[in-house]
């Protein structure tokens, strides 16, 4: 399943990104999905989450390996069985290799979705995955780990 996971994310990270370099930017460098709410828009993102730290594309790069090693030695120690957790760090993990290819290949990562109802940076699948895995991640933790939250073992008896 994990493997699986991965490389579902990072397909569909890649072509997504490679189908809006070669269909959205030879016509415009914004088309409009759906009004008032959805456009895809071409951005070149050289920095880290909605942009910061800009043209530091080596210590991104850096980062991302050791995130991604670390992430391929948790998901082998198999910490938990739990599909919720190991779900949620695939996503982490095929997002984080999703937009490392871009850093190597490109010197920049590709984002394309922009919510227009809100004002709210332009984003990638890669990006989407590993919100995603985090949102899943915490919910994880608060319902179903013991170790950051320990659960009391059988019926509290003084309040029966």
């Amino acid at each position: 399943m994990i493997t699986t996971v991965v490389l579902l994310v990072v397909l569909c990270d890649v072509l997504s990104k490679y189908l809006v370099v070669q269909l959205l930017l030879p016509l415009e460098r914004s088309v409009t999905v759906i009004p008032g709410i959805l456009d895809f828009t071409y951005v070149e993102n050289r920095g880290a989450a909605f942009g910061m730290l800009s043209n530091s594309r080596w210590i991104f790069m850096t980062v991302s390996v050791v995130f991604i090693f670390v992430l391929i030695y948790v998901l082998k120690q198999k910490y938990s069985s739990n599909t919720l957790y190991t779900v949620s760090l695939c996503l982490f993990l095929g997002g984080g290799i999703g937009n490392m290819i871009d850093r190597v290949f490109l010197g920049y990562v590709v984002d394309f979705v922009e919510f227009t109802f809100v004002d709210f940076a332009v984003f990638n699948v890669a990006d989407s995955a590993i919100s995603i895995g985090a949102v899943l991640f915490v919910v994880y933790l608060i319902f179903f780990d013991t170790v950051f939250f320990p659960r009391k073992q059988g019926k509290d008896k003084d309040n029966a």
